[in-house]
């Protein structure tokens, strides 16, 4: 059975790094996700748990989208820093609004879509730092010469 990245690739040629966007999206979970579900069970009215969770929730965004910034070899490290971000957002959104549905719970629209506005500019932060660590010289560790 194929890989549908792999059908994606043929499509766009060299345009996206499919290992990058994994890697960043593996760190935004490590790190962004927990506080962002751990946000919506907790529901709290106390403003700031709420600050510090959307503070810890938008640093790891940021954090993961700099990962698959800084790793790509696409050339497009600001593209690859919204995608990851933005997509890892979508996907875990799409997962609690199903838990919501079951659970018959309201699901605030409008809520959804303007965390997804911080959270692509937590993706375009984190390709600028990708960027910037990029023109330094920084290299992942794989890349290294040994």
């Amino acid at each position: 059975m194929s890989d549908p990245l792999d059908k994606i690739s043929a499509v766009l040629p060299g345009r996206w790094d499919f290992d990058a966007l994994r890697a960043g999206a593996g760190v935004t979970v490590v790190f962004a996700v927990p506080f962002f579900v751990f946000a919506a069970l907790l529901d709290s009215d106390n403003n700031g748990t709420n600050r510090l969770l959307f503070f810890g929730f938008v640093l790891g965004f940021t954090l993961g989208a700099g990962c698959a910034a800084w790793v790509q070899r696409a050339g497009a490290p600001f593209s690859h820093g919204i995608v990851t971000a933005s997509g890892t957002f979508l996907v875990v959104q799409a997962i609690l609004i199903l838990v919501a549905l079951v659970r018959g719970s309201t699901i605030n629209w409008l809520s959804i879509f303007f965390t997804l506005t911080f959270v692509a500019f937590a993706g375009l932060m984190g390709g600028i730092l990708g960027n910037r660590l990029q023109r330094r010289g920084f290299v992942p560790s794989q890349r290294r010469r040994r």
